[in-house]
């Protein structure tokens, strides 16, 4: 456990019970809070795991979701569960739960953010400077980008962050807890009004090449691309980056990301696996006539270690943050052998997270980044 300045407490464990991890959990936290975000292992009863914290944490409210990896003030976690207890002083919480994200009505999801932004400060107006928004999503349902746009145009200024729920590299079966209950095909939304300094942030580490693809077949409702440049599209990609289509993996995604320009800006469209027929899943939405470029990889440890320095400066000093990696991240990280170089940093500025299936920054859903919000030591 690590109790923080702006009085947050962050608890882990690798627990292989469900109930003796709540059980830990329960014991680190202690009294005096008022709502827990779990980010936890596919390995637990999700069930079982929420119904436990229930017992242990009596009035306590829980949200939370399945990951491919947790974060947490000592480093990464393979397995287990991380937990972010919010104190009753210092931060107002409210929170919702949007299901059906594969049918979403955005509409009705805007006011239903407007209703929740509305109970946040019902007596006076919400300064968006003091508030952030978490975002929580079923990284298998294929619907963040409708969702972030919902609910970023409904927030009005207020800055969202967020990760996409995953289930390791299995794509099985992701979960989302909110209300007592276990969700899929669901998003948890928790807007948060604090008396410290906060600032949401992105981070990358890739640059544009000269090699272009153009997507010439695809499935945009399950993100599959079956063509680029007119060629089957696992071969188009193997051959640009020198590697055989048969052995395509996680690691060789990770390593050679793809991203399209938007607004004069590169944002990473990660692959998620090698179909049998030879196309391409991917993490984020893929419409025919995107022009998509092959990126390759900078300096990872250097590039976060000056974007969390920036934060530190800006904040005049983290006290935590609570951050959502790219599982790809991951993996690029462990390929390169330079993980530790980032746990070493994720130590040192007190990050709790977890590894994604893809991130939220604002209106946008984006693969192959590190996002987050820090939170500055001292109240304003």
């Amino acid at each position: 456990m690590r109790a923080h300045l702006c009085g947050i407490r962050t608890a882990w464990t690798e627990a292989v019970s469900p109930r003796t991890a709540a059980a830990e959990i329960a014991r680190a936290v202690g009294p005096g809070m008022v709502q827990i975000v779990l980010f936890f292992s596919p390995h637990y009863d999700p069930e079982t795991l929420l119904r436990a914290l229930e017992a242990e944490l009596p009035g306590v409210a829980i949200a939370g979701c399945t990951t491919s990896g947790n974060i947490c003030p000592e480093g990464g976690l393979d397995r287990g569960l991380v937990a972010i207890a919010f104190p009753d002083q210092g931060f107002r919480i409210v929170s919702t739960l949007l299901d059906g994200i594969d049918d979403l009505d955005v509409e009705r999801t805007a006011s239903t953010v407007r209703a929740l932004r509305r109970s946040l400060n019902p007596h006076g107006e919400t300064v968006p400077e003091r508030c952030f928004a978490l975002s929580l999503i079923d990284g298998l349902a294929n619907a963040e980008e409708t969702v972030v746009s919902g609910i970023a145009w409904a927030l009005d200024g207020i800055p969202l962050v967020g990760g996409s729920a995953g289930d390791d590299l299995t794509f099985r079966d992701a979960v989302v807890l909110h209300g007592g209950r276990i969700h899929r095909r669901a998003a948890a939304l928790i807007l948060v009004e604090t008396d410290f300094p906060v600032q949401i942030f992105k981070s990358d580490n890739f640059e544009p090449t000269e090699k272009k693809f153009v997507v010439t077949a695809s499935d945009g409702e399950r993100r599959i691309v079956h063509e680029l440049n007119a060629e089957p599209a696992a071969r188009e990609y193997a051959m640009a980056v020198g590697l055989d289509p048969e052995g395509l993996s996680p690691m060789s995604f990770a390593a050679y990301p793809l991203a399209v320009k938007v607004g004069g800006e590169y944002f990473c469209r990660s692959i998620r696996r090698l179909n049998p027929d030879g196309s391409l899943s991917f993490f984020c939405a893929i419409d025919e006539g995107v022009v998509l470029t092959l990126a390759e990889p900078r300096d990872i440890v250097a590039a976060t270690r000056d974007e969390l320095a920036r934060l530190d400066h800006a904040l005049g000093g983290i006290d935590l943050i609570i951050g959502f990696e790219c599982v790809l991240r991951r993996l690029d990280a462990e390929s390169r052998q330079v993980r530790q170089g980032i746990a070493d940093l994720y130590r040192r500025f007190n990050v709790v997270g977890f590894e994604t299936f893809g991130e939220q920054y604002r209106a946008m859903h984006l693969n192959q980044t590190f996002t987050g919000i820090a939170i500055g030591r001292r109240a304003e």
